[in-house]
Order: structure tokens, then sequence, then C-alpha cells
């Protein structure tokens, strides 16, 4: 097998600076040249410290000075890529994602065959694939193969790759989402260009953390996925979608022991309004001032 060439990694990091330090090796660990950058999202002074003191002088840092958000923050990155590097892809995932042995050689191999291969994801192990539906947006099914290539409707957002040539037909990320959906909208955006859409099981991938605290979580998904139908499916599913969650609210709210694992009744209804007056972007610092998510 001809040796990989070097690959660009855009890594966004927010207040986690060991975490970062030790996704960045991993990353430096995988048998493949590699170019990190790491987008720092406004941390607090102290985490900034530590990370710069650990970043060794191959890996490039570019700071933001306010948490733009995982979307946001990760096109800082590409921008810098698009313009500065001359590689065909780039990598990009969050501070605490945790390359396995052997994924990032197995995701360039996936797509080497591939000329219309645009977006590619690795395999965070629960043996499902991402699709994009009508009504629900970004969700789940089964995978219908074990190992290599199978084509997706988005990539997962732990650790995706991206062509220069997709990136520079379609964009890059959305940054009305925030965090959360944002990979959903890109892939669902390749896709319509023509672009092929994977996943590669086998290639895979740990992001045991969740990003932000509930209210804030549960705001953003539902907020997010309200404009992921409106945009690709028109106002009719997304007015579907929009009643569907005022019955999970209900439900939910009536029901407490059948609620699911993250639920917050006003930040629901919070993400309804804000919706309904297309207020986007950076979720309401009165939902959780501490723990304002900086992935997806």
């Amino acid at each position: 097998m001809t040796a990989p060439g070097p690959l660009a990694v855009v890594l966004v990091h927010w207040n986690q600076p060991q975490r970062c330090l030790r996704t960045v090796d991993a990353f430096a660990d995988q048998g493949v040249p590699v170019r990190i950058t790491v987008v720092d999202n406004g941390s607090a002074p102290a985490a900034l410290a530590v990370l710069k003191e650990g970043l060794g002088d191959d890996v490039a840092l570019i700071e933001t000075g306010a948490n733009l958000g995982f979307g946001p923050g990760a096109n800082v990155g590409l921008r810098r890529w698009l313009d500065h590097d001359d590689t065909e892809w780039v990598a990009v995932a969050p501070h605490d994602a945790l390359p396995g042995p052997g994924c990032l050689r197995a995701l360039l191999a996936a797509v080497a065959d591939r000329p219309r291969a645009g977006l590619a994801c690795a395999d965070v192990g629960d043996g499902r694939r991402p699709v994009v539906d009508p009504y629900f947006g970004g969700i789940t099914l089964p995978a219908r193969v074990e190992e290599g290539w199978e084509d997706a409707g988005y990539p997962h957002g732990t650790l995706l790759l991206a062509r220069r040539a997709c990136l520079a037909a379609v964009g890059t990320f959305d940054e009305r989402y925030f965090a959360y959906c944002e990979e959903a909208d890109l892939g669902e955006r390749a896709r319509r260009a023509g672009w092929e859409v994977g996943i590669v099981h086998g290639a895979t991938v740990a992001n045991p953390h969740l990003g932000g605290g509930a209210d804030t979580v549960d705001y953003l998904m539902l907020r997010n996925t309200l404009l992921l139908v409106r945009t690709h499916f028109g106002r009719y599913r997304a007015g579907i979608r929009f009643l569907i969650a005022l019955g999970h609210l209900a439900a939910g709210t009536l029901r407490p022991h059948r609620r699911p694992p993250v639920f917050a009744p006003a930040a629901r209804v919070l993400a309804l309004r804000h919706h309904l007056r297309r207020r986007y972007g950076p979720p309401p610092v009165s939902l959780d001032p501490s723990a304002t998510p900086d992935r997806a």
C-alpha cells in the first residue's frame, strides 16, 4: 500500500487543555504525517497557558479570543488550511476525540479510490450509520456493513475528513448552528452537490465526553434540528417537526419517568421560540453560563 501523504488536522479546543494535549498526541501517533492546528475558542487564561506549555513547536495554535462554537471555531482552522496549506484532505475533531490505532490510515485508504468522496468519518463504535431524515434531521440507523466504507447522510463530527475540492464547492460549516447538527447540514449540502459522504467502519474513534450542560445541549439540538429540516426540506416538514417537538415536550413534562436522558423543558420552549423568530448562533448565556458547549 502506498504511504499516505500529509494530512492537515484541525482540533477545536475550549478549556480542556489536558484532554486536548492527549488528543494531539493521539493524532501524531497514527503513523500518518500530520500538520496539526489547534483552534482555541476563548479558553480561560489558566487553561490556555497549560495548552501553550504542552504543545510542541510543530503544532500551530490559533486563538479566537471567544467561544465561537464548534462549527465557527473549526471554520477558523479550515479557512487557514484552504488559504495556506496544499494537502488534499483535512481532519476535523473536538479537543477530546481519540482516534484508535490505524484510524487515520484506514480513513485515507477508504477514500483513496473514491474520486467523488467529499466527506468521510470515523466509526464511533455504535454499529450505526448517520443519515439525514426529512422530519428528524441528523439521526443514525443500523449499519449495513461491518468493515470499510458505507454511504452515509453526513459525517460524525467526532472525527471527519473533508476533501479540499468538496469544501471549495459547498463551503464550510454554517455558523448559524454554533454546535450540534452542523455536520448534518454540511453532509446534506455535499450530497446534493454530487459528492459521496460515508462512514468508514473499523476506523474507530472515541469521544466519551458530552460538551456543555443539559439545558444548553437540549436547546441547541432542538433549535438546530428545526433549522436543518427547514433549510433542506421546507416549511411543511419543519412545521410537522415543530408539532412533534411540542408533543415530546408535553409527554416529558406530564410523564417524567419517560423522559430521555437529556430533557430540559424550559430550554426546549426557548428553542421553539427562537426558531420561530429565526434566532440562531450562540445559545443564550442564561441557559448555563459555565458550560457553553464547544462540540457537536
